[in-house]
C-alpha cells in the first residue's frame, strides 16, 4: 500500500454522493481513484461536484478495479448492494469498507468475514455514530465506575418524517426502516458504552397505516444486558421535539445519573453529557475533542488501522455482534416473544 490508501467508491446515489464530497475529501490518508455507479446520471452529478473526477468514473466495478489498481473498496450503495459489491471486492483482493448493515442476513455476514479472513483481508464496517463525543465520554464514565453501579439506561429517537405530507424516500421504502437502517446505531452505541453484548430482547413495532412507510416506522424495546435493563423507544413519525440522531439517553447509576445526547442535524457537534449526581449539583462534563467525526472518523479508523497492521473498531468480525443484536430485535418484534442475543444469536436465534 502507498502513503495514501487508494480507495474505489461504489454507490453515488444521495448517501454515496455524499461520502464523495463531504466526506472523503477530508480524510487526508485516502485517495480515491474511482468512482463507480451503475447510473450515468449519477456519475455526471458527480464530475459537477468534483470536477477531478473526470475520467475515474465507471459503471462497472468490475473496470474500474481493473483501471485504478486500487488498494481498498468503499461501498456506499443501497442495503441490496452492500454484500454482493463487499463479496466482490474481497476476491478481487481488495479491503472493504462498507456502510451498516454489512448485510440483514447472519449467515451472509459470517461468510463475508470468513472470506476476508481467510484472503487476509480487512473488512470493517462504518458505525459511524462512535465516532462522535458524547458517546465516548459516556462509555469513560462506565468504565471508570465513579458513579457505582449501572442499573438502568433509556433512550428516546424521534423523527417527524411520515409520508404524505412529506414525498416518500428510499428509506419509506424499506422492509425495516427504523430498526434495520436506523436502530443499529443505537444498538451499537450501546455496546460501545456498556462494554458488554446483551442478553435477550423484547421488541414491538408498529405500522400505523397513515404513515407512508413500507415497514414499521415505530418500536419499543426492552433489552436486558445482564443487571443491565434498556428501554428502548424509536419513531421516524413522532409529533414531539426531534432528538439529535444518536437519540437522547438517560443513564441510572447507583449515585447519580447521566444524561447525553450526540450527532446533531447535518451532522453537527450536538454533543452533551451532564451528570447529576444524588446530592450536589449537576455538571457539564468535558468532552474530549475529536478531529474528524461521524463517517470521516470511520474512514480515518479503516485507513489507519490497515497502516497499522491491526484490527479496525468496528471490523467486520466484531460488527456481527451488532448485527446479531439489531436482527433479534426484527425477530422479536414478528414473533412477539423474548429472543435470545449474545452467544445465542451467534449460533442461531434462539427463543424463550
Amino acid at each position: 500500500m502507498s502513503d495514501r490508501l487508494r480507495v474505489v467508491q461504489v454507490g453515488l446515489g444521495a448517501w454515496g454522493h455524499d461520502w464523495a464530497w463531504r466526506v472523503n475529501p477530508t480524510v487526508d490518508e485516502v485517495e480515491v481513484v474511482g468512482y463507480v455507479d451503475s447510473d450515468p446520471g449519477a456519475l455526471a452529478l458527480i464530475a459537477k461536484r468534483l470536477p477531478d473526477s473526470d475520467g475515474r468514473s465507471f459503471t462497472s466495478l468490475s473496470e474500474a478495479i481493473e483501471s485504478t489498481r486500487p488498494d481498498a473498496l468503499l461501498v456506499t450503495t443501497t442495503l441490496a448492494g452492500h454484500e454482493p459489491l463487499t463479496r466482490l471486492g474481497l476476491e478481487a483482493g481488495l479491503h472493504v469498507l462498507c456502510e451498516k448493515p454489512f448485510t440483514d442476513d447472519l449467515d451472509c455476514a459470517r461468510e463475508l468475514v470468513e472470506l476476508a479472513a481467510a484472503k487476509g483481508l480487512t473488512l470493517m464496517v462504518s458505525q459511524n455514530y462512535r465516532h462522535f463525543p458524547a458517546p465516548r465520554t459516556a462509555a469513560s464514565l462506565v468504565a471508570e465506575g465513579s458513579l457505582g453501579e449501572l442499573y438502568q439506561v433509556g433512550i428516546d429517537f424521534r423523527q417527524n418524517d411520515p409520508s404524505p405530507p412529506k414525498p416518500r424516500r428510499r428509506h419509506h421504502l424499506d422492509t425495516q426502516p427504523l430498526l434495520i437502517d436506523m436502530s443499529i446505531h443505537h444498538f451499537d452505541l450501546l455496546r460501545l458504552v456498556l462494554g458488554q453484548e446483551p442478553r435477550r430482547i423484547y421488541c414491538q413495532s408498529q405500522s400505523p397505516s397513515w404513515s407512508g412507510f413500507g415497514g414499521p416506522p415505530s418500536a419499543v424495546a426492552l433489552i436486558d444486558f445482564d443487571g443491565v435493563l434498556v428501554s428502548y423507544r424509536g419513531s421516524w413519525i413522532s409529533a414531539g421535539p426531534i432528538t439529535p440522531w444518536a437519540g437522547e439517553w438517560t443513564m441510572e447509576f447507583e449515585h447519580g445519573q447521566v444524561a447525553w445526547t450526540s450527532r446533531g442535524e447535518r451532522v453537527l457537534i450536538h454533543d452533551r453529557v451532564v451528570v447529576r449526581p444524588r446530592r450536589g449539583r449537576p455538571r457539564i462534563v468535558p468532552m474530549p475533542e475529536i478531529s474528524r467525526i461521524d463517517r470521516a472518523g470511520t474512514l480515518t479508523e479503516f485507513a489507519r488501522a490497515l497502516r497499522d497492521g491491526r484490527e479496525p473498531e468496528t471490523s467486520g468480525r466484531d460488527n456481527l455482534k451488532t448485527l446479531a443484536f439489531t436482527l433479534a430485535a426484527v425477530e422479536s418484534a414478528e414473533r412477539d416473544s423474548w429472543v435470545n442475543v449474545g452467544a445465542e444469536a451467534r449460533d442461531g436465534f434462539g427463543q424463550l
